[in-house]
């Protein structure tokens, strides 16, 4: 947007003359002006003056001068203007539609507070804004205003948007407020809207968004609900001042905002969805911008200045000139001004969607042509069409060229609109047939003969066809440089670069026939039955001929001759494209009935069914063509069969039943095994065979395997058992599901239901299963199947009734369901239910919903929550929000970062409040100077003043601008802060100057030091008056301006003083001014000479004088003279002088006689003198005042008597005043609200007895208070209606139950049917029989309801074994909950298993937890181990905390080992038959019972065999779950015990380097060479913590130590015969794994002995020395290892060893 000077239509003054308001007419014909002297001035669109009109004040008796216009605007229609005053009213103004009319109010609005700003959106209704903050409406037509909102703060700015259907308000306090007439659709919030960081005086509601500036010197652009889009800040430009007022472009794309000599303007960008800051309008010595409009077609802005002046500027973003005849003004993107040249008329093109307006076309005279169609032998005109485009090749004409079935007359013509719009005519029907629009420009049509079909190509050389009947438009080739109709016919020849392509079937535009050529075409010539396509190919002429038949064929079907097509067809040999052709063929044959060539191309084409049918249905037709005469095809069974070829059976069907032939009927349906309709029409026909077809039906269903629709049959049947058997059978348990769950009687089956249900899991139905299982009261298994199937609403509403305990978990699942689905605005509020606090701060934060996390967080104690502070505080930051980013910081205990925010932004004063709090004053005292310091280098001295300031160092500011000579600012800083030194500074100063004469320099000290008055005296004193005059209204504001000019005239006196008064427009003032300061006789000398009507007004204000004075005789004959003798009656009714204000009344102005006994009357009340002021009142005909002074006086009967004789109508009222008004003073205790709640219910006056008794209230008698109120209630249910009983109903039931009166209130609630209410009473009072007798006689479904009432009132009262009766599942959650396990095991064990196991499970998590592992186990080895996926941790769990026990590996701790073996023995075996079997988890539960299975061997053969040393070292490869720290110093020790040192010195010596690596905190740096070929694992976890004690590593160090120091041993781990580590299951060479030793860990080479379960195997002499050794030492721990090998491998070998 460009901003260029027109002219001024306003010359500015020298002082301050305010231009308070401007508007353009919606019509764009008159502009108006609202100067400081309160005076309108029109002007026409042209900038001239046309008129002129004053305004008034609201009461002429105040003066012109009481007050200020503060807005105005135009009315829709134009031909008003309603204008706001700061004297409390609203004037609406008529000025007619022509220059000159007569001025005239013809509305006005008086207010209760000044007027702010006013807009006029839509006709009759005018919207202001108020200083107490009121934004309210007027209505023109009933003359009525009324309220929209109310504010607290006073309205500083008003504007609509850009179709004036919503208001926005900025007020004082920053809040911007939105309001809509009409949304339109937009959805967009009302209410507050946003808050700006200061008053909004500059407010603009632009297209897409609201952009605010005011006293901060930014700009703001908001979002449609308020959310910061951009800043511009200006607040380091120093020419910059604050932004007054703002304006919008009609098309809201543009926004200018004033200053001080600036004006700023903005542009939206819609494609980059931001707004654009043009270059800046400045102009020097413009000074403050008050006012700004913006002309209504957006072509010119008018700005208003302080000083009065009143300039134009024409905007545009570009123009252009079109021919030299039509000027285009683009003044937004969507808005074009198109201007006449010659005859100066204009027309405003608007997009109305917004949308850019990127060319614009005019079509005048002197270029449309008119073409004119004329036929041969026709002497008529056929058509004509204007159009600028005469080339053949951009006209197409088809007159009657090739005849068409059932066409009588094709006359067609298409022509181009424009370059780039094509238009077709049918020029016989006179009708449009299609427009098309292109987006480039056409450079060949052509239609085809027969005019259906339209080519055109445009300049991209692109080919397109246009389908005239269908209206579609399609691409057929790209590159096209040559296109032609073949003549005769529809087939198109055209050419791409290097190609021939030919269409011979143009309805299949798909259908391309290709040939590469060299040339290029020239032409094309169809002679004697052959078409040549003429081609150049260098200098030579080359022809190709095209397939004749296709073309012959085409003409044919076109010309509807298909015996000639037949015939035509026969000739050629069959390939694909003569396949399409007979297609057609025979679909057109069909189509037109001729059914032998139909059977002919079926014939052709090998479809034997068809065929088959075809020469049926022609043997039918000829027959009865022979026997009947006429035409075979008309026959019913013809027709039925073309229906059915057709797949039209019903109109086959209606064939059939015309003639009744409905066994043939049936019959085709059978054929078609439609089997639905055939039993449809022998339904509707009673067919005798109807069973037997529906048995027949049923049977071929079962046949076919179609279970589904034989399920549905006896769904039909009513035999629905059978079809959930048939549903099932077919795979569909939903559609079982749905028919068990609508009838009862199938749910009863448990085994129906059963098999439904598994089926329903098994296809993962499962939400369709939890409603079968709800059904059916199975509410565990309903809960599981919700769980799984992912439908955690139905589960939590389960829940709710059945599990309450489980509902805080199930909202937690659903909240971690729902961030999986990525609806993290969802999963918020469920981890709130589920008290999942971090995780809803989480889910908060990935929805990006800052305030709600910032809500959440701030409710958390938890600590671990901080760190979410840190995330949602950059968000603010990055968003310029910096006061919330600060509070997060804070909060977080991240103040370092707060201050870094603030710094970047350049707010220093924030980060130094900050720094205050986390650095010490000196160090950040040092900071802010040294960076003021490198400010001041780069010259920036603003900045570097306010980080001074910040460290309260103004005196380092002072000396810098003393430095750089910068002495306004110098003063300035004194000013500030040594204010006690500058007024004098400047006083003295001004004081020598004006000694030396030199005034004008001592009038610039006199102001800057205040005493512009002392400035005044001096220009006085020296006769300088037009001096004085100037100070004065610079710097005293208009009155002493005035006041200056009036001693000026005084000075001069008689005409020379109305000569200066006339020049300043003061002359009224000064009459004014003069008789308010009682010089009555300047005033009337002055009023002699030039204003003799304003005599009286002096005499009256003299009147006023003398009245001051008591001179009453005096000031009489003044007001008679000014021609208000009511103010000389008003002067004596005020002294009481009754006398002389009856004379002067009588005399003057009989009118006020009534007012003056309406003053005796009111003395006489204030003498108690009640009769004499009745009297006096009545004869004033006031009976409404003799009312108003009894009540005021406290005569209530009086007031009664008087209103009931004079004014019956307003009795009621005056009554209820009375009762308020006792109530009030609180006369009436509980007898007197008795008393009239007694006379109300005699007087039949229920409504208010019930009041009154229920006002009843007294503590210290509850039996009065119960009788009060239930009387209220019994007068209600008698007398009041339904809905007010019920409310009072509803008021009693809840004071008697506080009066533990809960059977009377229940007895209440049931008289008026509140069942609910009844119920929850009884249950107030534990009355649980009769709540549940109520609710099971009169509302059932309330029995759920108490009954789980029942069941928490048990809960909260502790009575776990009366629960139990009641609810086991919250009885066993108790007793968990209490810790009372033995007896929640003992009651869950009298439940099923699964129960059972689910607290088994959770009093095992609790034994973890706890540290009791072993107890753990044995709960296990009681209970059993089910294969229950969700178990699977806890067993994890418990194996690692025993393997991780300390000192378990001696004899003792054998029976630890051995029952966590069986243990898991049973676990993979309960595994190995479930849906677990062979799965990852089972795999590593079986690799935790061969470690378990080792540990106890080991702890069997302590002492007994030789076996523990190869067990300790088989467990190494086993580190994965076996902390490494532990095995290897087992292994060690073990090795060393039985001297095989080499071993037991590098397993020992591993074992310190993982001690040092467990220190370091990683394992990354360890050492594993001496472990290279072996299955010894390299990546293991790292242990928490170590196994041994620092004396014990420091043992084992001492002996690796002094072993390495002896030299004698071989770091080499032992090898076997494959050259192997000896311990290692995998050969090194060959990578063969063989089999472990189940006795010893160790690979199994030669003499195995196997055992009977594959894969188990042991070394025979490991084994024959462990059997020796149990035989010898009859340990126990032994033979019970030989037990588990036997369960565990399948038995013992032949020769294993017996026990007896």
């Amino acid at each position: 947007m460009q901003l260029k000077y027109l002219k001024t239509l306003l010359t500015p003054q020298e002082g301050a003359a305010k231009v308070t308001c401007m508007a353009w007419a919606p019509n764009n014909t008159k502009f108006a002006v609202c100067t400081v002297d309160r005076v309108v001035l029109l002007y026409d669109e042209q900038g001239e003056r046309r008129d002129k009109f004053s305004t008034k004040p609201q009461d002429s008796k105040y003066g012109k001068e009481s007050y200020v216009v503060k807005d105005m605007a135009f009315s829709p229609d134009s031909t008003k203007i309603a204008i706001g005053q700061s004297d409390n009213i609203i004037f609406i103004y008529r000025i007619g539609e022509e220059w000159g009319h007569k001025k005239a109010i013809c509305n006005k609005f008086v207010q209760t507070n000044a007027v702010a700003c006013l807009l006029w959106p839509e006709e009759h209704a005018v919207v202001y804004g108020l200083v107490d903050g009121k934004v309210r409406l007027a209505n023109t037509q009933t003359n009525k205003s009324s309220t929209i909102y109310g504010t607290e703060s006073c309205v500083v700015s008003l504007a609509s948007n850009v179709s004036s259907k919503g208001i926005l308000s900025g007020h004082a306090d920053g809040t911007v407020v939105r309001y809509f007439f009409d949304d339109e659709g937009s959805g967009d919030s009302q209410g507050k809207l946003l808050t700006h960081p200061c008053p909004p005086y500059a407010l603009a509601w632009a297209a897409n968004g609201i952009m605010v500036g005011g006293c901060d010197k930014k700009v703001v652009a908001y979002g449609r609900e308020g959310h910061i889009l951009q800043t511009f800040d200006y607040g380091r430009d120093r020419t910059e001042r604050e932004f007054t007022v703002a304006a919008t472009s009609p098309s809201g794309h543009s926004v200018v905002f004033g200053s001080y000599d600036r004006l700023r303007v903005f542009d939206w960008a819609p494609r980059r969805g931001v707004w654009d800051e043009a270059k800046p309008k400045e102009i020097l010595n413009l000074y403050t911008i008050t006012s700004l409009a913006w002309k209504k077609d957006g072509s010119r802005l008018c700005v208003g200045t302080l000083c009065g002046g009143v300039e134009l500027f024409d905007c545009c973003l570009r123009r252009a000139i079109y021919k030299n005849k039509f000027e285009m003004t683009y003044v937004v993107l969507s808005q074009v001004i198109v201007r006449n040249l010659s005859t100066g008329t204009r027309v405003v093109l608007k997009s109305y969607y917004g949308y850019e307006i990127e060319e614009v076309k005019i079509m005048g005279k002197d270029r449309l042509k008119q073409q004119t169609l004329v036929e041969y032998s026709n002497n008529e005109i056929l058509g004509s069409v204007r159009t600028e485009f005469m080339n053949p090749h951009l006209i197409s004409v088809r007159l009657n060229e090739r005849k068409q079935r059932g066409v009588e007359d094709n006359k067609k013509l298409a022509y181009l609109i424009d370059i780039k719009t094509i238009c077709i005519v049918d020029l016989a029907g006179g009708c449009n047939l299609g427009t098309i629009s292109q987006n480039s420009k056409i450079d060949w049509l052509e239609l085809n003969e027969t005019g259906r079909k339209l080519l055109f190509r445009d300049k991209k050389l692109r080919l397109h066809l246009y389908d005239i009947e269908t209206g579609s438009k399609t691409t057929l080739l790209s590159f096209c440089s040559y296109v032609q109709w073949v003549p005769g016919s529809d087939v198109v020849v055209a050419q791409n670069r290097g190609n021939l392509c030919i269409w011979y079937s143009i309805d299949s535009p798909e259908s391309i026939t290709m040939f590469p050529i060299k040339g290029d075409i020239v032409d094309l010539e169809r002679v004697d039955g052959k078409t040549d396509v003429i081609l150049t190919e260098g200098v030579n002429t080359v022809a190709y001929t095209l397939d004749e038949g296709l073309i012959e064929f085409g003409t044919a079907i076109d010309d509807g001759d298909y015996d000639r097509a037949t015939a035509f067809l026969e000739s050629l040999e069959m390939s694909p494209e003569t396949e399409a052709m007979w297609k057609m063929l025979s679909k057109l044959a069909l189509e037109a009935h001729q059914l032998h060539i139909a059977e002919r191309c079926f014939a052709a084409l090998g479809d034997v069914s068809t065929l088959r049918f075809l020469h049926q249905t022609n043997e039918i037709a000829d027959k009865v063509s022979q026997e009947m005469g006429g035409d075979g095809t008309a026959f019913f069974q013809v027709q039925a069969h073309v229906a059915m070829l057709d797949k039209n059976f019903k109109l086959a069907e209606m064939h059939y039943m015309e003639q009744n032939s409905i066994d043939e009927a049936i019959e085709m349906y059978q054929e078609l095994h439609m089997w639905d309709e055939c039993i449809a029409v022998a339904e509707a026909k009673g067919h005798p065979e109807l069973d037997s077809l529906r048995e027949i039906h049923y049977q071929w269903l079962m046949e076919t395997g179609q279970d589904e629709k034989a399920g549905e049959v006896k769904e039909s049947e009513g035999d629905f058992q059978g079809a959930i058997n048939l549903y099932l059978k077919a795979g569909l348990p939903a559609k079982a599901a749905r028919l068990a769950i609508s009838h009862p009687e199938i749910t009863n089956n448990s085994d129906t239901v059963g098999r439904i249900a598994g089926s329903l899991i098994k296809g993962e139905f499962y939400e369709r299963a939890g409603d079968l299982y709800e059904r059916i009261r199975n509410n565990q298994r309903a809960l599981e199947c919700y769980c799984k199937g992912d439908a955690f609403r139905k589960a939590v509403e389960l829940a709710r009734l059945a599990f309450p305990v489980e509902v805080v978990k199930l909202e937690e699942a659903w909240g971690d369901y729902l961030v999986q689905q990525k609806q993290m605005d969802a999963a918020i509020n469920h981890f709130i239910e589920a008290g999942c606090s971090l995780k809803a701060i989480e889910a908060a934060i990935a929805a990006r919903q800052w305030k709600k996390a910032v809500h959440i967080l701030e409710l958390q104690e938890d600590s671990s929550a901080g760190k979410y502070y840190v995330k949602i505080a950059q968000y603010y930051a990055s968003t310029q929000d910096y006061e919330v980013a600060e509070q997060l910081f804070v909060k977080g205990g991240h103040i370092k970062d707060a201050i870094d925010m603030y710094t970047t932004a350049g707010r220093w004063e924030e980060a130094h409040k900050l720094a205050v709090e986390c650095m010490t004053e000196e160090e950040v005292m040092a900071l802010y100077i040294s960076r003021a310091q490198e400010l001041e280098r780069d010259g920036k001295f603003k900045e570097a003043e306010r980080l001074f300031a910040t460290v309260k160092q103004p005196d380092l500011a002072i000396t810098m601008y003393k430095k750089n000579r910068m002495f306004d600012d110098v003063i300035r800083l004194v000013a500030k802060h040594h204010p006690d030194l500058l007024s004098e500074t400047h006083l003295h100063l001004a004081k020598e100057l004006e000694a030396e004469s030199r005034f004008s320099e001592a009038e610039y000290h006199f102001i800057a030091a205040e005493e512009w008055k002392a400035a005044v005296h001096m220009y006085r004193v020296n006769d300088m008056w037009e001096d004085a005059y100037r100070v004065a209204k610079s710097h005293g504001g208009a009155g002493a301006q005035k006041q200056v000019a009036y001693l000026w005239a005084r000075s001069l006196g008689g005409e020379a003083a109305v000569k200066l008064l006339n020049k300043f427009g003061l002359l009224e003032y000064a009459i004014e001014f003069a008789s308010n300061n009682f010089s009555f006789d300047f005033a009337f000398d002055l009023a002699r000479l030039s204003s003799k009507e304003k005599l009286p007004e002096i005499h009256l204000k003299q009147a006023i004088y003398l009245e001051d004075e008591g001179k009453f005789p005096e000031a009489e004959v003044e007001f008679i003279k000014a021609g208000r003798p009511k103010e000389a009656v008003l002067m004596y009714v005020h002294n009481k002088d009754w006398a002389s204000a009856q004379r002067v009344a009588e005399g003057h102005d009989p009118e006020t006689v009534a007012e003056i006994l309406v003053g005796q009357a009111k003395f006489c009340f204030e003498q108690k003198e009640f009769q004499k002021a009745e009297a006096f009142l009545l004869r004033a005909q006031r009976p409404e005042l003799a009312v108003k002074y009894y009540k005021d006086a406290d005569l209530w009967s009086d007031a009664m008597r008087i209103c009931k004789e004079y004014l019956p109508n307003k009795l009621s009222m005056l009554q209820e005043e009375y009762e308020k008004e006792t109530s009030k003073k609180g006369i009436r205790g509980v007898e007197g609200l008795l008393e009239q709640a007694k006379e109300w219910e005699q007087s039949g006056e229920h409504s208010r007895a019930v009041e009154c008794y229920l006002k009843v209230k007294d503590d210290s008698n509850t039996a009065l208070m119960e009788k009060c109120w239930m009387k209220a209630a019994e007068l209600s249910i008698k007398f009041l209606s339904g809905d007010r009983a019920v409310e009072v109903i509803q008021v009693v039931g809840p004071r008697l139950s506080q009066l533990k009166k809960y059977n009377a209130a229940a007895e209440l609630y049931l008289n008026m049917n509140l069942i609910k209410e009844a119920v929850d009473v009884f249950i107030e009072g534990e009355e649980w029989n009769k709540a549940k007798r109520v609710a099971k006689e009169l509302e059932p479904r309330y029995e759920d309801y108490v009954d789980q009432k029942y069941k928490e009132h048990l809960k909260n009262q502790g009575k776990v074994d009366s629960l139990v009766g009641v609810d086991v599942m919250a009885a066993l959650d108790m007793y968990a909950e209490r810790g009372q396990w033995e007896k929640c095991l003992a009651t869950a064990s009298k439940q099923n298993f699964k129960i059972l196991q689910k607290y088994v499970a959770l009093y095992a998590t609790h034994l973890i937890k706890e540290g009791e592992a072993p107890k753990a186990l044995q709960l296990y080895v009681q209970h059993g181990a089910p294969p229950n996926p969700q178990n699977f941790n806890i067993y994890k769990r418990l194996f690692l905390d025993l393997i991780n026990l300390p000192d378990t590996d001696g004899p003792e701790s054998y029976r630890m080992w051995a029952d966590l073996r069986d243990f898991l023995l049973q676990l993979c075996e309960n595994m190995s038959r479930s849906a677990e079997a062979n799965s990852p988890a089972h795999e590593n539960f079986e690799q935790m019972l061969l470690i378990a299975h080792y540990y106890a061997t080991r702890s069997a053969s302590k002492g007994v065999s030789q076996l523990v040393p190869k067990l300790s070292v088989s467990l190494l490869r086993h580190t994965e779950l076996v902390p490494a720290d532990k095995a290897f110093y087992e292994a060690g020790l073990a090795c060393r015990a039985v001297g095989w040192e080499n071993m037991a010195f590098i397993f020992l010596n591993h074992f310190l380097d993982l001690c040092d690596a467990v220190d370091e905190g990683t394992l990354e740096a360890l050492d594993h060479s001496d472990f290279m070929d072996t299955d010894i694992p390299f990546e293991v976890p790292v242990p928490a913590k170590l196994c041994v004690t620092d004396a014990q590593r420091e043992q084992i160090r001492d002996w690796v130590l002094m072993v390495s120091m002896d030299n004698r041993l071989e770091q080499v781990l032992p090898r076997d015969e494959r050259n192997s580590y000896e311990a290692s299951l995998v050969a090194a060479n060959t990578g063969l794994r063989s089999l472990p030793c189940v006795l010893t860990g160790y690979p199994v080479l030669r003499d195995k002995i196997e055992f009977s379960s594959v894969g188990h195997v042991a070394n025979k002499k490991d084994w024959n020395t462990f059997l020796v050794a149990t035989k010898t030492t009859h340990s126990s721990e032994c033979q019970d290892v030989l037990k588990f090998i036997s369960k565990w491998c399948g038995g013992l070998p032949a020769s294993g060893f017996s026990f007896h």
